[in-house]
Order: structure tokens, then C-alpha cells, then sequence
């Protein structure tokens, strides 16, 4: 259910911009909505909503209002970057804040590494975040709007999926039996 909710505001966008005629502020308008209800939703329905989802949340209605105030879709055209970024900055930092890489802080339940291969594990997440903000910036610069809203879709969703599908199978050897 939740990475369902973490979608929700793209696939808002993408479903505002196909039935707007492709007009980017709509789909603007129609993410900024999505973003607030979907931190409200979470908020009312665990009492609490991740630092990083109210930190997309809030770079959607910055980069969005701005985008909808001066009619320039350049903002809301940065807005996948910041956060790819923000998320690469966030992964890179707790590699000395906090005692423990941030992937390690997630998965550290579910698996015995060795801190060599945590902090491997952690720099592959900066990578593909910091890959995967430029990719859509390249996208959003040289191709169409149409192309960036599928890429924006689909092209990050399938490098999302391909990156998570070649760490687990990475991982796999690594995972917690539970004792029988």
C-alpha cells in the first residue's frame, strides 16, 4: 500500500497531463493535490509521515506553486531531480552521520553484511540516485514534455525496479534464515 501512495502524485501527473491535452499545469496542479493527501492520508492514518516523503511533498508545492505562479514548467521539470538528488545527499551524509550507512539503518533486520559491503550497498543507492536525477534532467532538456512525463512514469519506475530486482538478487545471499 505504500509504495502505491509514494506513486500516487506521478501517476496524478501523468493522468491530469494525457487527459488535459498534455498541459503540464494541470498535471501540475493535479500532483501538488496528490502530494498534500497523500502526507495527509499518512499522517491520519499512522500518526507520523517519513522525513523524505514530506520532503518530496514539500519540493512538489515549492517547485509546483512556483511552476503554476509564473507559468514555467522549467520548476516542476527539476522537481524528480531535487529529489533524486536530496536522496543521493541524504544516503552520502549518513555515511558519517548516525553511526550506521542509512541502507543499513533499513535493512539491518533482514541482513548480516559486513561494513565494507553496507557501505558498498549504501554508495550504489547515491549512485542510482544521482543517476537517476540526471537521467530525468537529460530527458526533461532534450525530448518533448510528452516523453518526459512517460520517462517520468515509466523510465523511472523501470530503473527503480531493475536497480531494487539486481540488489536483492546481489543480497540474496545474505539474507537472514529464520531458525526453524
Amino acid at each position: 500500500m505504500k509504495i502505491l501512495l509514494d506513486f500516487l502524485p506521478v501517476v496524478a501527473f501523468f493522468v491530469a497531463f494525457k487527459l488535459s491535452a498534455d498541459d503540464m499545469f494541470v498535471a501540475t496542479g493535479a500532483a501538488i493535490i496528490a502530494s498534500v493527501l497523500v502526507v495527509a492520508w499518512t499522517w491520519w492514518r499512522e500518526g507520523r509521515v517519513e522525513k523524505m516523503a514530506i520532503a518530496s511533498a514539500g519540493l512538489m508545492v515549492v517547485l509546483g506553486g512556483i511552476t503554476l505562479l509564473l507559468h514555467d514548467d522549467t520548476f516542476v521539470l527539476w522537481k524528480p531531480t531535487a529529489v533524486n538528488w536530496l536522496f543521493a545527499l541524504v544516503f552520502l551524509g549518513s555515511q558519517w552521520i548516525g553511526g550506521q550507512p542509512l541502507v543499513q539503518r533499513m535493512l539491518g533486520q533482514q541482513l548480516e553484511l559486513p561494513d565494507a559491503l553496507w557501505r558498498r550497498l549504501n554508495f550504489a543507492w547515491i549512485a542510482f540516485f544521482a543517476f537517476s536525477g540526471a537521467a530525468s534532467l537529460y530527458v526533461a532538456f532534450h525530448y518533448d514534455r510528452e516523453t518526459w512525463v512517460n520517462f517520468k512514469l515509466f523510465g523511472m519506475l523501470g530503473l527503480t525496479v531493475l536497480f531494487v530486482l539486481g540488489q536483492g538478487l546481489w543480497l540474496a545471499r545474505h539474507v537472514k534464515q529464520p531458525d526453524t
